[in-house]
C-alpha cells in the first residue's frame, strides 16, 4: 500500500512538472503557431522573428475583443513601420463571421484562425482561458509579457522599438 502511494505521488509531481514546464512563461521562446489564413496560406509565428511581435486570441463573437480591435488598429498604424506585428488567432467557427469581423474592424494586420477553441492545442499551450488574450514579443522571439493594452502596450512597444 505504502509502495502505491509513493508511485501515485512520483508520477502526480512528474505530471505537474511537465506541465508548469510547457506553460509559456516571460523569457521563453514563443512556440511556434502555423495556421491558416483567410486565403487558405499557412503563417508560422517564428517566420516573423526579427520584429516585435502582439500575439492576439480573439473572437467575432468576444464584444471585448472587438472593442479591444479598435485600440489595436491605433496602436498598429502607428508602430507597423517600425518593425511591429500583430498575429491574430481567431476562434471562430464561422468563417464567415471571422471574415465580416476582420471588414467591420477594418483589421490589416496578420489573420490566422483555429476554428475550435474546445479542441485547440494552440489554445490550450498559450494557456487561452479567456479572450481576448495577448502575448508581446520580442525580436527574437522571446516572450515579454501577457495582456498590455493601451498605453501599457504603447509605451512597451517605444522601448522595444527605440532600442
Amino acid at each position: 500500500m505504502m509502495k502505491q502511494k509513493l508511485f501515485f505521488t512520483i508520477v502526480l509531481l512528474m505530471f505537474i512538472s511537465a506541465a508548469v514546464q510547457a506553460q509559456p512563461r516571460q523569457g521563453q521562446i514563443a512556440a511556434d503557431i502555423a495556421l491558416p489564413t483567410a486565403k487558405g496560406d499557412t503563417i508560422h509565428l517564428s517566420s516573423l522573428r526579427g520584429k516585435v511581435v502582439l500575439l492576439d486570441f480573439w473572437a467575432s463573437w468576444c464584444g471585448p475583443c472587438r472593442v479591444a480591435n479598435r485600440g489595436l488598429s491605433k496602436i498598429y498604424s502607428k508602430f507597423k513601420d517600425k518593425g511591429f506585428e500583430i498575429f491574430s488567432v481567431s476562434f471562430d467557427a464561422d468563417r464567415s463571421d471571422w471574415l465580416s469581423a476582420v471588414r467591420q474592424d477594418k483589421i490589416n494586420w496578420l489573420q490566422v484562425n483555429d476554428p475550435d477553441i474546445n479542441k485547440s492545442a494552440v489554445a490550450l499551450y498559450w494557456e487561452v482561458y479567456s479572450i481576448p488574450t495577448t502575448y508581446l514579443i520580442d525580436r527574437d522571439g522571446k516572450l515579454l509579457a501577457m495582456d498590455l493594452e493601451g498605453k501599457n502596450l504603447e509605451n512597451a512597444l517605444k522601448k522595444l522599438i527605440d532600442k
